[in-house]
C-alpha cells in the first residue's frame, strides 16, 4: 500500500497499490491501541540503565510523509496534531522547571531526563513534518510564536519550583508521579487519535511515538512507586498536589479552547471514557493514590462548562481569563 511505512528493520520498497478511499486501520495497531495503557499493569522494569541505553531519535526515515499530501487528514485530526506538536515542543520548558528542584542532584534522574527531553523533541519534529505536509506552519517558527504567547507568570515557575523544593525533600516524588500520569495520558491520547483518524501512515508514526512514551512511563512509574512506598509524607503531599493542581498536559500553555476540543474529541465518547478509566486505574495502583479519578474528572470538567468548585486552579484561571476577554470585547 503506497504511503505506508516499511516495517522497522526491513529493506526495499513497499509493494505498490493505491490507498483505498477510507484507509483501514492496520490490524496490529488496533490491538496496540486497545492494550497500550492496560499492558503496563505488571511490574515496571527496574533496569534504568537499559531504559537509557535504548533511548534515541525517533526513526522516521521510512515514513512516507508525502502520503499526507495525497490523502490528507481531516480537520479535527489536524487540530489535535497542532496541540500535540506544540506541547511536545514545550518539553524543554517543563525540563527547566524540574531541574530547578532537587531532582537535579540525582544523577539517575538527570540521565533519564536528558534522554526524555531529546526523544520528546524528535516527537515534535515528526509531528511537524505531518503538519508541514498539509501546508501548516510547524517546527521552530510555530514554537517561537507559541512561547511568545505564554503568560507572564510562566517566567516565575522556576522560582516557585525552587521554593517548593527547599520546603520539602519529597518534591521529586511529586515530579515522578506527575510525569507518570502525564505520560499515561499522552500515550492514551496518541492511541485515541490514531483510532479516530484511521490513517495508516499516521497510525504507524503514532505507534512508534507511543513505544517511546512507554519507556518514559516505565521510568516515571518506577520512580513514583519507589518514592511513594518509602514515605507516608510523600504519599500525602503527592495526593494533595494531584488532586488540587493536576490538569491535562498542555493546560496553562495551550489556549483553553484547544484543550477543551482535544479532550472532547479524544475522550468524551465511550472508547475515550474507557481509556480515561484505564489511566485512573493505573494511577490508583501507585501507593497512596487510590480513588483519585483524575483523568475521568478532567473529561467531566473540560468536555462541558467548568464549575469553579470542581475545576483545578489552572483551569479556573484559564476560564476567568477567557471571561475577562469576552467582557472587554463586548464593551
Amino acid at each position: 500500500m503506497t504511503g505506508v511505512a516499511r516495517p522497522e528493520g526491513s529493506a526495499g520498497p513497499v509493494p505498490g497499490g493505491a490507498h483505498p478511499p477510507v484507509p483501514p486501520m492496520p490490524r496490529f495497531f488496533e490491538g496496540h491501541i486497545r492494550s497500550a495503557v492496560g499492558r503496563r499493569r505488571g511490574a515496571v522494569t527496574t533496569d534504568i540503565d537499559s531504559l537509557i541505553r535504548r533511548s534515541g531519535r525517533l526513526e522516521v526515515d521510512d515514513i512516507d510523509f508525502g502520503a499526507f499530501g495525497r490523502h490528507p487528514l481531516d480537520a479535527d485530526t489536524l487540530r489535535c496534531l497542532r496541540y500535540m506538536h506544540d506541547v511536545e515542543g514545550h518539553t524543554a520548558c517543563y525540563l527547566r522547571d524540574v531541574l530547578a528542584t532537587r531532582a537535579h542532584r540525582d544523577p539517575q534522574v538527570t540521565a533519564f531526563l536528558a534522554c526524555w527531553c531529546y526523544e520528546e523533541h524528535w516527537h515534535g519534529e515528526a509531528l511537524a513534518q505531518v503538519l508541514a505536509a498539509h501546508g501548516e506552519p510547524a517546527g521552530r517558527s510555530r514554537l517561537a510564536a507559541s512561547r511568545r504567547r505564554l503568560p507572564r507568570r510562566d517566567a516565575f515557575r522556576p522560582v516557585a519550583f525552587t521554593l517548593a523544593s527547599a520546603l520539602t525533600p519529597h518534591i521529586v516524588a511529586v515530579h515522578m508521579t506527575w510525569g507518570a500520569v502525564n505520560e499515561w495520558a499522552t500515550q492514551a491520547g496518541y492511541g485515541r487519535l490514531a483510532a479516530k483518524a484511521r490513517h495508516p501512515v499516521l497510525s504507524e508514526l503514532l505507534r512508534r511515538i507511543m513505544r517511546q512514551e512507554g519507556r518514559h512511563i516505565d521510568f516515571y512509574a518506577l520512580g513514583a512507586r519507589q518514592r511513594l512506598a518509602d514515605s507516608a509524607t510523600a504519599r500525602r503531599l503527592t495526593r494533595f498536589a494531584l488532586r488540587r493542581y493536576w490538569a491535562p498536559v498542555g493546560a496553562g500553555v495551550m489556549p483553553e479552547s484547544e484543550l477543551r476540543f482535544l479532550v472532547a474529541h479524544l475522550f468524551a465518547d465511550g472508547e475515550g471514557r474507557a481509556a480515561t478509566q484505564r489511566i485512573d486505574r493505573l494511577v490508583g495502583r501507585l501507593p497512596g493514590l487510590e480513588g483519585l479519578h483524575l483523568a475521568e474528572a478532567a473529561v467531566d470538567r473540560l468536555a462541558c462548562r467548568p464549575s469553579t468548585q470542581t475545576a483545578s486552579p489552572v483551569e479556573r484561571s484559564m476560564y476567568q481569563n477567557r471571561q475577562e476577554k469576552e467582557q472587554r470585547h463586548a464593551c
